[in-house]
Order: structure tokens, then C-alpha cells, then sequence
């Protein structure tokens, strides 16, 4: 059986550091972990190609994690609690 990849995507807040040591809690001798600071653009644009919109984020072989497959900023959602200029 080979490894499992998993590539953590942070960006070196608290709560990005929270995950990662969440994420190396349950890690087995079977799975090798990956940092990745999205504050490097190259970095940040292949998360960005893997569907993250919000960091932190776990890829796990090459697949966002359906616990990180969230949109992110939602603008519609944002205009109906009343933010954003009238268009009118």
C-alpha cells in the first residue's frame, strides 16, 4: 500500500496553526504531511486549481477534502444581509 498525500493549505494565522497540529494528531505512519503556505502566490494558485477558496484546507491525494469544500466569500449571500453598494 502506498502512502497517502496530504498537503495542509495555510496561511500562518492561529487558525490555520490550530489545524495543522489537529491534522498531525490523527496522522498514521501511512500518510506523509505537506505544509503548504498559500502566502506564496505559486503556491496559493495551485490551491486555488485544487478548488480551495478558504484556507485552512486538507488535499488528501490530489482531492480537496469534502470538510474543506466550502465557496468561501459568497457575494450574493453578502448583498442579501444588505452589504454593498445600491445599484440603483
Amino acid at each position: 500500500m502506498s502512502k497517502r498525500k496530504v498537503q495542509l493549505y495555510s496561511a500562518g494565522c492561529p487558525i490555520c496553526e490550530k489545524a495543522i497540529e489537529d491534522v498531525k494528531s490523527i496522522l498514521n505512519p501511512d500518510c506523509d504531511l505537506e505544509i503548504l503556505d498559500t502566502n506564496n502566490p505559486e503556491v496559493a494558485n495551485q490551491a486555488v486549481s485544487l478548488g480551495v477558496n478558504t484556507v485552512p484546507a486538507t488535499v488528501v491525494d490530489g482531492v480537496l477534502a469534502d470538510c474543506c469544500n466550502n465557496s468561501g466569500v459568497d457575494i450574493l449571500t453578502l448583498k442579501s444581509l444588505g452589504i454593498g453598494k445600491d445599484d440603483g
